[in-house]
C-alpha cells in the first residue's frame, strides 16, 4: 500500500504519531520519525528496525524552523524524495479563556498551527519537484464541539482545517493532495494528564461506537489518505471520532 514511499511523521514518539509510524512501516514505507523528544523518536525508530522496517529518528522542535529544515534536508539527502508528510505534532494544555496569557496563546499557535505551516512549506518544494505527494494534517474534533478550557487549542486546530483547504486548492495543480483528520477522544498514554476516568467514560457515552478509540484507528485513516487509494480526494476533513459528531 505504501511500498517504498518516504514518509515524515511529526510528533511520532508517542500516541497517534507513533501508531502511524509503525503502521506506515508495516505497509512498506521508509519512515522519518520526527519529534522534539529525541529519545522517544529513537525508541520508535529502533522498534521499527527490530520489526524489519526502515526508519530514521529526527529530533526537531515545531517552533524551530532550522531544526525542521535540517530534518527535511536529511530525508531528501538520504532518500532523494519525500512522498508523504503527516503533520501530527501538537500540545494540549487546558486553561480558562480569561486566564490564558499572551505567551500561552502564542505557544499554542506556534506549535499546533505555525508548526504545520513550517513543515509543509519546507516539504512542498520537494513534492513539486518530484511531481506530487500526500500531506495529512491532524486537527481535532474539538473544532466542531468546542469544549471548555480549550479556546486556544480549538482556534489553532480550526486554522489547520483552513490551511488544509487553502493548500488543496493551491497545490492541486502539482498533484499534491492535502487532507485533514479530526480525531475524537483517542486513548493514549498521556491521556491521564488531561482527563479523569469519569471523563473518559463520558467520551464513550457521546460516541455512536461504544468503545474507546485507539491511535491505530487514526493511523489507518492516515495510511489511506497517504496511499493511492485516496487519489480522488483533496481538501477534505475526515472525522475519526466513533460517531460523536455527524456531518
Amino acid at each position: 500500500m505504501l511500498q517504498d514511499k518516504v514518509a515524515i511523521i511529526t510528533g511520532a514518539a508517542a500516541g497517534i504519531g507513533e501508531a502511524a509510524a509503525l503502521m506506515f512501516s508495516e505497509l512498506g514505507a521508509k519512515v522519518i520519525v520526527l519529534d522534539r523528544d529525541g529519545e522517544g523518536a529513537n525508541n520508535v525508530a529502533a522498534l521499527i528496525a527490530g520489526r524489519g522496517g526502515e526508519a530514521v529518528a529526527a529530533t526537531a522542535d515545531m517552533r524551530d524552523r532550522d531544526s525542521l529544515a535540517a530534518a527535511v534536508g536529511s530525508a531528501v539527502t538520504r532518500y532523494g524524495r519525500i512522498d508523504i508528510l503527516v503533520n501530527n505534532a501538537g500540545i494540549y494544555p487546558r486553561r480558562k479563556f480569561t486566564e490564558i496569557t499572551e505567551e500561552q496563546w502564542d505557544e499554542m499557535q506556534d506549535i499546533n498551527l505555525k508548526g504545520t505551516f513550517r513543515m509543509t512549506q519546507l516539504t512542498v518544494p520537494h513534492m513539486i519537484h518530484q511531481g506530487g505527494g500526500k500531506i495529512v494534517n491532524i486537527s481535532s474534533v474539538t473544532f466542531f464541539v468546542a469544549p471548555p478550557l480549550l479556546s486556544h487549542y480549538v482556534a489553532a486546530k480550526g486554522g489547520v482545517i483552513g490551511l488544509t483547504r487553502a493548500l488543496a486548492k493551491e497545490l492541486g495543480e502539482h498533484r499534491i493532495h492535502v487532507n485533514c483528520i479530526t480525531p475524537g477522544a483517542i486513548q493514549t498514554a498521556s491521556e491521564k494528564f488531561f482527563v479523569s476516568e469519569e471523563q473518559s467514560q463520558e467520551f464513550v457515552r457521546m460516541q455512536s461506537l461504544k468503545r474507546r478509540l485507539q491511535p491505530d484507528d487514526v493511523a489507518r485513516v492516515c495510511a489511506f489518505l497517504s496511499s493511492s487509494w485516496s487519489d480522488g480526494m483533496t481538501g477534505q476533513t475526515v472525522n475519526v471520532d466513533g460517531g460523536w459528531v455527524l456531518y
